[in-house]
């Protein structure tokens, strides 16, 4: 019951956060990160990532990605898909190259140095998605194409994630075909769930005897979906934002919204930013200040200039190509999760383990600043909607 107390105390601490985050006009998920980082073990230590913790923002993250796919356009997505592509292979050819070779600088072997670009190459979206979604940026051509290519840049960070563990021979190695084959089946999964399984199972709960029983079939589509991206290597983000869009496509688009994100905004997705905050620790790190500097001005760097010139590639405008890259900075829970599959695997030593999560918490919290500033700089907002 002790959590109950621990659960109470971060909404409490998150409720005042985002509002005087939106009081200093920033976005509220950076007053909830900052709570994690206060109240974690970086400074007071009066709570800590613990199971249940863990779950909630794993839930949380699951709901915030099922909303930002309720709320997006699938036409724009399908427009944009090119563009997203493009944005999403520059997008990790820039951090395993650049940061993989500043690596070896700092004395890396050559096969640590290429898993910190892998770990690096993943974009987070979901915080992205939550800056998008304050600012009303998220149906656009830019909101698009981020989303798309933050899925695509995913499946190709597992990818070379799987090769790397089977590189080094481990007992966890993958058959890279395997895994191919499971995603390719994920996706076949994915059209059906458009095409049949979630019409028919949407207009199936509009009889059943229960309240809001479409907004409880959505969310068993949702966690089903979760899971099975899961189950195949993916995170299981990925599999909840085209449960959201699979249900966007149904006539019970705004009653699942407006049941659904009171539940994800009161309770879930406020703790999954707390946690970003919860994972940061600053012990050791004046023995590695220059690594930590260094990698995270590229680890944003890498971001905002390769995803940027992929929306270039494409003939986006300067203040789009900006827009773009800046979303796609954030690294968050894809970056965590690779990191700590790669140190499990050895892929990575326990000395610098700690550098590089704190690292990546340090991109994920600079991330919505940037965002929010290229949204602002955008010369005519408006024209990127689609009404």
């Amino acid at each position: 019951m002790a959590f109950l107390g621990t659960l109470c105390f971060l909404l409490f601490c998150t409720t005042l956060a985002g509002h005087f985050s939106h009081l200093l006009g920033v976005p509220a998920v950076i007053g909830e990160i900052i709570v994690g980082v206060v109240v974690g073990p970086a400074i007071l230590n009066l709570v800590q990532l613990n199971t249940l913790v863990n779950t909630f923002s794993e839930i949380g993250v699951v709901i915030l990605m099922f909303i930002g796919g309720l709320e997006s356009n699938l036409q724009l997505l399908k427009k944009y898909l090119r563009p997203a592509i493009i944005v999403a292979i520059i997008g990790v050819i820039f951090p395993v190259v650049i940061m993989g070779g500043v690596s070896l600088i700092f004395k890396f072997t050559p096969f640590e140095a290429l898993f910190i670009g892998v770990i690096f190459s993943a974009t987070s979206v979901s915080i992205s998605v939550e800056v998008l979604k304050e600012f009303k940026t998220l149906d656009t051509k830019e909101g698009a194409t981020i989303l798309g290519a933050a899925v695509a840049d995913d499946i190709i960070g597992v990818i070379l994630l799987s090769i790397m563990i089977s590189m080094m021979g481990s007992k966890e190695t993958t058959n890279i075909g395997i895994v191919l084959l499971e995603q390719i089946a994920f996706f076949a999964g994915v059209y059906l769930l458009f095409r049949f399984i979630a019409p028919l199972l949407m207009s199936l709960s509009n009889h059943l005897l229960m309240a809001v029983s479409p907004a409880i079939m959505s969310m068993i589509i949702c966690l089903g979906m979760a899971w099975l991206a899961n189950l195949v290597g993916l995170s299981g983000a990925i599999g909840a934002f085209f449960a959201g869009i699979a249900v966007a496509q149904t006539d019970y688009q705004k009653q699942v919204d407006t049941n659904i994100e009171p539940v994800g905004y009161t309770l879930f997705i406020p703790i999954f930013f707390v946690s970003v905050g919860l994972n940061m620790t600053f012990q050791g790190v004046w023995e590695s200040l220059p690594f930590i500097i260094t990698m995270t001005l590229l680890g944003v760097l890498t971001k905002l200039f390769g995803c940027g010139l992929g929306a270039k590639l494409n003939g986006f405008s300067n203040s789009s190509n900006y827009l773009v890259g800046a979303g796609m900075i954030s690294r968050g829970e894809m970056a965590l999760i690779t990191a700590q599959i790669g140190f499990s695997a050895h892929l990575l030593s326990s000395e610098y383990y700690s550098d590089i999560i704190l690292v990546i918490i340090l991109i994920t919290i600079i991330a919505p600043f940037m965002l929010k500033q290229a949204i602002k700089n955008m010369p005519n907002k408006e024209e990127s909607i689609v009404v």
